[in-house]
């Protein structure tokens, strides 16, 4: 984790195995993925108990709690194709709910007021940005532009939608209205830049940065070195909190501490940072 005024970072675990994309919940527990499960690590103790998921034993790195932390959805793979699809299921561990019958879908958003998920999905051969009720329903489709949409997720007041997107070449940071209007890019810079995540009080934006030489603008590999870079929400020039090894599941979805404070994020060994 990371203290995002000072810089100072703490090395929380050490894993033999790959874990990806902690969410940060309100009583001090990382929940994070792991070869297919769903994990809660307690800040505390430094220890580590897998939440039960049923039957979604393939989940990926797009896992998002609800707004009361009562609920975790997820994106799993499921067995007739190994597309992705997202469930909503306790968070103490229970039953999973199918919420998307269509894959791929992954899921990035949950809204404020607990109606709403977010997500990218394939649709026809493209990736696009689609909203579905929280309890299942009709999916409606946000964004609908040649290029990758992709990583939406909430700003705390609900109004807006932040995501990633190579329309303007580049993979980019971008916001739109929660209905999908107004798409506004908010990044300038000479990376592709990936999950934008909003601070709990919406007035600050953590992302993903790759060089662009290293990768597609529409790639997301692990094993790269990234940044970790931070930008006010009203838009402007972003710092760098950190430079690192990692890349896909580094910071996949919203990661920031109830108050603000900090962030947590995988980062993977390397020979020039082992």
């Amino acid at each position: 984790m990371m203290d995002v005024d000072t810089g100072e970072r703490t090395t929380l675990a050490a894993f033999d195995r790959l874990i990806e994309a902690p969410n940060w919940t309100r009583d001090g527990k990382l929940v994070y993925n792991c070869e297919g499960g769903l994990f809660s690590f307690d800040l505390e103790t430094r220890v580590s108990d897998r939440i039960d998921t049923g039957f979604a034993a393939a989940c990926n790195n797009d896992h998002v709690l609800s707004p009361d932390h009562r609920s975790v959805a997820i994106s799993h793979h499921t067995a007739e194709d190994g597309r992705s699809r997202i469930y909503v299921l306790p968070l103490a561990g229970g039953h999973p709910t199918l919420i998307t019958p269509l894959g791929p879908s992954y899921l990035h958003g949950w809204s404020p007021d607990g109606r709403t998920l977010a997500y990218c999905a394939e649709r026809k051969g493209q990736y696009d940005i689609y909203t579905i009720p929280a309890i299942g329903g009709v999916e409606t489709q946000l964004t609908n532009l040649p290029g990758l949409d992709d990583g939406p997720e909430y700003s705390p007041d609900g109004k807006r939608i932040w995501f990633n997107s190579t329309r303007s070449g580049l993979m980019q940071v971008w916001r739109m209205n929660a209905d999908g209007s107004e798409p506004t890019r908010m990044t300038f810079e000479d990376s592709n830049n990936w999950f934008p995540h909003v601070s709990p009080d919406g007035e600050r934006v953590v992302y993903l940065a790759y060089r662009t030489g290293d990768v597609a603008p529409g790639d997301h590999p692990p094993d790269k070195d990234v940044e970790l870079r931070i930008m006010p929400s009203a838009g402007g020039p972003s710092r760098t909190l950190a430079k690192l090894f990692g890349g896909q599941g580094t910071i996949n979805v919203n990661s920031w501490s109830p108050d603000g404070k900090r962030i947590a994020f995988v980062s993977y060994g390397s020979p020039s940072n082992a």
